[in-house]
């Protein structure tokens, strides 16, 4: 990558950034402060704080992230700390000086609202190979160890005791509703980290795979790849269709099938992402 390129990129990257940490602002400033919902992490605390001591929950946040961020840096390098850093500067400056009034009276649509528009913007600033610190960071730092936990999940997990530690000072009602929130920014943090270019995957085990192969590439216009395998009880060598499909198009498959083999085995099975051809 040469030094124009790169510079782009890394614009991009700093302009989603700013983006995702404006949204994730107005997601506290539009529902969660008002209705006094602590939707876990360090910026949960300073809710809790702000309703307590008055203490401004832009700064409090920025203050308790200092410790989490120093040992992120350490563990995960400069770029991706210069990145955090930035993200927690804008999101604690944001939520301090970008006053807007609540946009609704009712707590229950306050937590599901404030939960969509939160992860959408941490989702955003997630993609960027960025976090706002907290449990952002943490989950971060976690999930480059154990890749296989969803860092959504992670945050949930710790945010949980954020929101248990918040409904003592706010009551228990209050307690639900970031839990509402909670669930629902997870939700969204994994679509946009994933993206919506979901499908349908499906193998199909027939004597006839060779028709229903055929006509997949002529009728549908899809790829399709044959897999080697062996009945465990005839012994007999037979072709595994594997096929990738959009949603839209898994009824027309699985009537193709039918058509040549009422008898074939068909598992379809939920793809959370397609990169390729056709996709």
């Amino acid at each position: 990558m040469n030094d124009k390129t790169r510079m782009i990129t890394l614009v991009k990257d700093y302009a989603m950034i700013a983006l995702g940490c404006l949204i994730t602002a107005l997601s506290f400033n539009l529902f969660f402060v008002p209705h006094q919902i602590a939707p876990g992490g360090l910026s949960g605390i300073g809710t809790v704080l702000y309703h307590v001591f008055g203490f401004p929950v832009g700064v409090t946040t920025l203050a308790l992230n200092i410790p989490l961020f120093l040992f992120g840096v350490k563990q995960i390098g400069r770029e991706f700390g210069a990145k955090t850093l930035v993200a927690t500067l804008l999101l604690s400056f944001f939520i301090d000086f970008v006053q807007v009034p609540p946009l609704t009276d009712d707590s229950l649509l306050a937590s599901i609202y404030g939960g969509v528009l939160m992860g959408i913007g941490l989702g955003i600033i997630f993609r960027r190979d960025a976090t706002t610190g907290g449990t952002d960071l943490m989950a971060k730092l976690i999930h480059r160890y154990f890749p296989i936990i969803s860092m959504a999940w992670v945050m949930f997990a710790v945010d949980f005791m954020v929101v248990v530690t918040a409904a003592i000072v706010f009551g228990p009602n209050e307690a639900l509703y970031a839990i509402v929130a909670l669930a629902l920014s997870a939700r969204v943090i994994d679509l946009v980290q994933e993206g919506l270019n979901t499908a349908k995957a499906a193998l199909i085990i027939s004597d006839k795979s060779k028709d229903i192969a055929d006509r997949i590439l002529h009728d549908m216009d899809r790829g399709v790849t044959l897999l080697q395998g062996k009945g465990a009880y005839t012994g007999n060598d037979k072709n595994v269709i594997l096929c990738v499909v959009n949603r839209t198009e898994i009824t027309h498959l699985k009537e193709l099938i039918n058509e040549i083999d009422r008898k074939a085995f068909v598992l379809v099975a939920d793809v959370r992402e397609v990169l390729g051809e056709g996709f």
